[in-house]
């Protein structure tokens, strides 16, 4: 029901991988850089890599990739990882999508490595490549400059072709609904390996989690504790699983997405939390059921939704 699970921890059996369609494997956590603050991403970064994390996912939107470069530096200068060892994820901005391997090459730059294992569209909409702003340009009015003449299946046709040259091990997607992945699958050479949406109980997207499972797309999750200071952490269903098995709100949380065969994004620069966060452990179905209910007495909530004005296709803001 949740995908193809593999590489199980001895522990809890709590799988610590997940398999692709490119017969790679992704690690079932990873660490998340988005608004991570200057001076703390390189430490954040470090720490986790020596402390067992395998997975970076960072951005060139987010413009700290330079920072992320030096923490996984200063973690192969210490011995505490090989290149081999570790995943990382970055994404395309929209203001590149028409030259995608010249924003892939400025990311390679800064991250100071030869290759990424995971290059994603961060949205399927393309923004003015010739703006007043590199990242957000916008209009006289304030609304950003899109450029509607540009379809995301040109990216991921621009996309498909940097898989030859060895800077990318694989390709694929971020925040795409059913609407988008059905557009793009019948054009695709080369099928995206995961989609990267926003995904925990208050917004579960059932219905692109099931299509990307059937199409054999792995669900990464970010923002997988739903916002910063979360109600979520509060919900009584997620406090008496937490009783339950005496870990924290925030270990339910993760756990319930490695349950779904999710690979989760946990966002922190704290070291404590950074520990924290990779503690997974096996929830059995009676608690999945009820985690699984709880957007339907809450109401679906999605807390990242940029000002795009664009209609993404999502049921719960179409």
């Amino acid at each position: 029901m949740y995908g193809n699970i593999i590489c199980f921890d001895p522990c809890n059996m709590a799988p610590s991988s997940f398999k692709l369609n490119t017969g790679a494997s992704i690690p079932a956590l990873g660490l998340g850089t988005w608004q991570s603050g200057p001076g703390e991403v390189k430490n954040a970064v470090s720490y986790a890599l020596r402390t067992g994390y395998k997975l970076i996912d960072c951005a060139f939107c987010y413009g700290n990739e330079y920072e992320v470069g030096e923490g996984i530096k200063e973690a192969l200068n210490l011995g505490a990882v090989k290149r081999e060892d570790f995943f990382v994820t970055s994404k395309m901005w929209c203001t590149f999508s028409s030259r995608v391997e010249e924003n892939l090459d400025m990311s390679l730059k800064a991250l100071g490595l030869d290759y990424i294992d995971l290059y994603l569209i961060h949205w399927p909409v393309a923004m003015n490549p010739h703006g007043n702003d590199i990242r957000f340009p916008t209009l006289p009015d304030g609304s950003r400059d899109l450029d509607m003449s540009w379809s995301h299946i040109e990216t991921w046709k621009q996309m498909e072709k940097l898989v030859g040259t060895g800077k990318v091990k694989a390709i694929g997607v971020c925040n795409y609904s059913v609407r988008y992945l059905e557009g793009l699958l019948p054009q695709a050479t080369i099928i995206p390996a995961v989609n990267q949406i926003e995904n925990h109980p208050y917004l579960p997207q059932d219905e692109i989690v099931s299509l990307c499972h059937a199409k054999n797309i792995r669900i990464m999750a970010y923002s997988p504790l739903g916002s910063a200071g979360s109600p979520l952490m509060k919900e009584p269903t997620v406090e008496s699983v937490a009783a339950k098995y005496r870990v924290s709100p925030a270990t339910v949380v993760f756990s319930y997405h490695n349950k779904r065969g999710i690979t989760v994004i946990a966002k922190s620069v704290k070291e404590s939390r950074i520990d924290q966060n990779s503690k997974i452990i096996d929830l059995d179905q009676r608690d999945m059921k009820a985690l699984e209910n709880i957007h339907k007495a809450a109401g679906i909530k999605r807390y990242v939704y940029p000002a795009f004005n664009v209609d993404f296709g999502f049921p719960d803001k179409s």
